[in-house]
């Protein structure tokens, strides 16, 4: 499947730029493959740059406020600089790299709510710089990720939302300014006890770090507080464990120590 967005730089005659990506499906730590095509238009230029960006919609919160942002998070630099003649075409094939923290956009083939990624492209001609529009992009969870996912559906929780919050996961090892919470509702077996399970996912190369949040009530994700849930996935023994009971035992553990009961 391929998605094409067609940007006019700088303005009427300029050049024109088309991003072509071979596959918009792509996992934490995996890569895209694709190419720009830059056409020149009705004058020659100097084109400093083409680049490429990962960006996210992030959640902001500042003093009482919160809003929400575009935000890159990663970002490949294509090209130096060239001459573009009139009409000229120039092909720039690419291979980006997919950070292993990357947020998840789909789920069983569904569109996780609140999601946004895409892909934009970026060139600079005389100092002005103009982006794409952004190319849609899929990111699949990792098998270790569907492996609590899986966990937790068969436990009776339902997909409520998800979405990606700026700020930092404390006691964990996090190189994005930003992270996702994939929000659940509880089923009738929990619901005394909890209102809301928020889960969130930083991948390594080595391992999966997996985040449960029950019942938030603020301040989990600053120093002083412990996530009850944190704990490490290794790739290679994830088909091992019984996760179903795993998370069934922590979730009842943590309930009955902030004492409720179900």
């Amino acid at each position: 499947m391929v998605f094409k967005k067609l940007m006019q730089a700088m303005g009427v005659g300029g050049p024109s730029v088309e991003t072509v990506l071979a596959n918009p499906n792509c996992r934490p730590g995996g890569f895209l493959e694709g190419q720009v095509h830059v056409v020149g238009g009705d004058h020659a230029v100097d084109v400093e740059y083409v680049a490429i960006g990962l960006m996210t919609r992030v959640e902001v919160e500042s003093g009482d406020s919160e809003y929400n942002t575009n935000q890159e998070f990663h970002r490949q630099r294509l090209t130096g600089s060239f001459r573009l003649d009139p009409g000229a075409r120039y092909d720039v094939p690419f291979r980006f790299d997919v950070p292993w923290e990357t947020p998840i956009t789909e789920v069983y083939g569904q569109r996780l709510h609140g999601m946004t990624m895409g892909l934009a492209t970026e060139l600079e001609v005389a100092r002005a710089v103009d982006k794409s529009d952004l190319d849609a992009v899929m990111v699949h969870p990792l098998p270790a990720q569907e492996r609590i996912l899986d966990a937790l559906l068969r436990l009776g929780f339902r997909f409520s939302k998800a979405d990606v919050e700026r700020g930092r996961v404390y006691g964990v090892q996090q190189h994005l300014p930003f992270y996702q919470e994939i929000e659940f509702y509880p089923p009738s077996a929990y619901a005394s006890g909890i209102n809301q399970l928020e889960l969130t996912f930083l991948a390594t190369p080595q391992h999966l770090q997996v985040i449960l949040e029950i019942d938030k009530r603020g301040g989990l994700f600053t120093e002083g507080h412990d996530a009850f849930g944190r704990f490490d996935v290794d790739y290679a023994t994830v088909d091992q464990v019984d996760w179903t009971g795993q998370l069934d035992n922590w979730l009842r553990q943590s309930a009955q120590r902030r004492g409720l009961f179900f």
